[in-house]
């Protein structure tokens, strides 16, 4: 990775830290990463750099911080609060990708995680709790009728967040295709609406229609 000439010093606030350490965790791994390797990559002392964070635990509670709190905020947002729960759940699926493409790196280390340190378990639940609640989303809009009753909501959202998540892997900025392309693609490939055959109503399909 290279580093800031030594004739060049900038000035640095804990957020810009917290993008210089996102780069080193991404290139080396969390594990591998020391406090040093961060100071040399920002080109700064170790002091200067403990004077804005106690340990590299702090930076990447910070890092995983921007990705959870992204995705966490969008189920508050007005178009995943009101409406028919099919157009929710488009929303959703739609501000989830945006969200994902914004914070590339930040999701990237999201996904790694393992749940070694306290700040891994803690965004692990975020991210747990964050899933659990598109999974409730996806059964209020199947019974609405708004997908097929025969799917599994937990299995869609898992391979719906499957696709979005694997942007991580090969999405650039400058590539072929729009965020707004992958979003448009993503959501044209996920839509399954109810058929009008009866259909056995799924286990969350079923609780839902019984808080409604």
């Amino acid at each position: 990775m290279a580093r800031i000439p030594k004739t060049v010093r900038p000035a640095y606030d804990v957020e810009s830290l917290t993008d210089v350490a996102v780069a080193v965790f991404t290139a080396r791994g969390y594990d591998a990463t020391r406090m040093e390797h961060i100071a040399r990559a920002a080109n700064v002392s170790k002091s200067s750099l403990y004077h804005h964070v106690a340990n590299k635990e702090e930076l990447l509670g910070r890092a995983l911080g921007r990705a959870v709190g992204a995705l966490t905020a969008i189920l508050d947002e007005p178009g995943a609060q009101g409406g028919p729960a099919g157009h929710r759940l488009e929303y959703v699926i739609r501000r989830t990708i945006e969200a994902e493409l914004r914070y590339l790196a930040e999701v990237s280390l999201l996904l790694r995680v393992r749940g070694n340190t306290e700040v891994e378990r803690w965004a692990l639940d975020e991210r747990r709790r964050y899933q659990e609640r598109l999974v409730a989303l996806a059964a209020e809009a199947q019974v609405a009728g708004a997908l097929a009753g025969d799917l599994d909501p937990a299995l869609y959202v898992r391979l719906v967040l499957g696709m979005s998540n694997s942007l991580v892997d090969w999405y650039r900025p400058d590539g072929t295709w729009s965020a707004r392309q992958i979003a448009d693609t993503i959501l044209d490939l996920v839509r399954r609406p109810a058929v009008r055959r009866r259909q056995k109503p799924t286990v969350w399909s079923a609780k839902v229609a019984g808080r409604v």
